[in-house]
């Protein structure tokens, strides 16, 4: 029951629909009350919904190949990091809510450093720096706010609505040297 509560809500994240408690039950067809024996709050469903986000974007990722200069390499994650993002910006958008991150439920942090660690890693390996850990929180918030700013028709307005490939190469150039 618990993954069946959990597939539907990653449905109803993707169709862009309201993922409440009721809602999430409808879908699965048990009564609206069927949530709770399986997740005592909202926090913790939204939790495990968020959970499957996460392994998605791993998959993604994990999808890169690992042949190959650690620049390109480091190039090709940022890419499928922005087209994961961009393909599900539902689920992209729930994965990084701040209660659910900071609450810790479900051991989301266990699912989400790793991907973090693993960008630190390759950008280190690109461009030797003395904190790769800050260096990949730099590039990380840079593409997050290529995504975002994406979304909101800032970034198609001002630099042409075919601009995000070279958008997201800059800010890779910018944190880990030129290619």
């Amino acid at each position: 029951m618990r993954d069946r509560l959990v597939r539907a809500g990653v449905e109803l994240v993707a169709e862009g629909g309201t993922v409440s408690l009721r809602e999430i039950a409808r879908r699965a067809g048990v009564s609206h009350g069927a949530p709770r024996r399986y997740f005592p709050t909202h926090v913790e469903l939204l939790s495990a919904i968020a959970g499957e986000g996460f392994a998605s974007l791993g998959a993604c990722l994990a999808a890169v190949p690992p042949e190959g200069p650690p620049r390109a390499r480091l190039s090709a994650l940022a890419h499928a990091y922005v087209e994961f993002a961009t393909a599900n910006r539902g689920m992209y958008e729930l994965m990084f809510r701040h209660d659910l991150l900071r609450s810790d439920r479900l051991g989301l942090r266990e699912t989400s450093l790793p991907l973090f660690e693993s960008l630190a890693a390759l950008l280190a390996a690109a461009r030797p720096t003395p904190d790769p850990v800050a260096a990949a929180g730099a590039l990380w918030s840079n593409l997050h706010g290529i995504i975002q700013l994406w979304w909101w028709g800032s970034l198609p307005l001002a630099a042409g609505p075919d601009s995000l490939p070279a958008l997201i190469d800059a800010a890779v150039a910018a944190h880990a040297g030129p290619s």
